[in-house]
């Protein structure tokens, strides 16, 4: 397959364009680097089969010179920012990051003839809901920017499906961990830990509880969605079993940095910032239909992305 990745220099878009490598694709990786890092991919440059482009999607005629050079018969579209808590303070981030640039992806594919797009959504589409999150589940009420904008995307994507022919894959992803990535709570605390090892310093109380996927499993998600799925619009949930919360994230933290004690400051509260959702839980079911089966649960994708961050074996 010819494939563009746009976000293919960031934490999970990195990912990807090595999988997608390692199973013989020719890959285009898009990306602005915003969040992206040169570091992340600059071990794939010189492979006969990776294309890196420094391009802005929101620029067009940089986006037309990227579709001319790839003629990707899949886009997968992970370019955005995913920083729910930047994009609050904001509040033009998500619009253009997450939004604008899917309806140019969209567009540009229109130009140029591809027909087939994956697109990364959120949990976050569905606001504070404590029911198990099915992907009939319903209203959607985002309660972030980034929700909305990423719910927007999904409607532009239902469209394009149905009035033009496109071939959609929507995979709401939940928190994702693993190396290279740039936020989060895994992130956020080993940096704040390696600055001042003295105390450990929590946004909320701690009770915060989510499922989590380490990104190996995420990629071989997509990729299973993409390869499988029958509908022409189709909507998948992943996620690792289980739900692990702030606290045991914290803690698993602090023993893995072997700072057994070091206090943990909590700020209170059942939300870290304006927009966080403190609980939600997936039903799988679905991705688990077409075989698709996670090598860690929540609790241990969350350590293994702790011991790899700190680069143990």
């Amino acid at each position: 397959m010819r494939s563009l990745v746009t976000g293919g220099a960031g934490f999970i878009g990195s990912h990807l364009c090595e999988a997608l490598l390692g199973r013989g694709d020719e890959v285009w990786c898009l990306d602005n680097f915003y969040l992206g890092r040169e570091e992340n991919i600059c071990h794939l440059r010189g492979r006969e089969r990776f294309h890196s482009h420094n391009a802005d999607i929101l620029n067009r005629n940089e986006l037309d010179l990227v579709f001319a050079a790839s003629r990707p018969e899949i886009v997968y579209h992970l370019a955005a920012n995913s920083d729910i808590s930047v994009g609050n303070k904001d509040r033009s981030l998500d619009l253009r990051l997450n939004f604008l640039t899917t309806i140019e992806v969209l567009e540009a594919m229109q130009r140029h003839g591809a027909k087939q797009v994956f697109f990364a959504s959120t949990s976050a589409v569905f606001g504070d809901n404590r029911d198990l999150l099915r992907e009939e589940t319903g209203p959607l009420q985002p309660v972030s920017f980034y929700g909305a904008s990423k719910l927007s995307a999904e409607a532009y994507l239902s469209v394009f499906a149905h009035n033009f022919g496109y071939r959609v894959w929507i995979l709401r992803f939940p928190n994702v961990v693993g190396e290279r990535c740039t936020h989060g709570a895994v992130f956020d605390f080993i940096g704040r830990l390696q600055k001042d090892p003295s105390r450990l310093d929590v946004l909320g109380d701690g009770s915060q509880m989510k499922p989590y996927i380490y990104v190996e499993d995420l990629v071989r998600a997509i990729l299973t969605v993409c390869e499988r799925a029958p509908e022409q619009l189709a909507v998948y949930h992943v996620a690792g079993e289980g739900l692990t919360s702030v606290r045991e994230i914290a803690e698993m933290v602090l023993e893995e940095m072997q700072l057994h004690e070091t206090p943990i400051i909590y700020g209170g509260g059942k939300i870290g910032w304006v927009g966080d959702v403190p609980y939600f839980n997936y039903d799988s079911s679905k991705i688990k239909a077409l075989g698709f089966t996670h090598r860690w649960d929540s609790t241990a994708a969350v350590r293994f992305a702790v011991q790899r961050i700190l680069g143990k074996d």
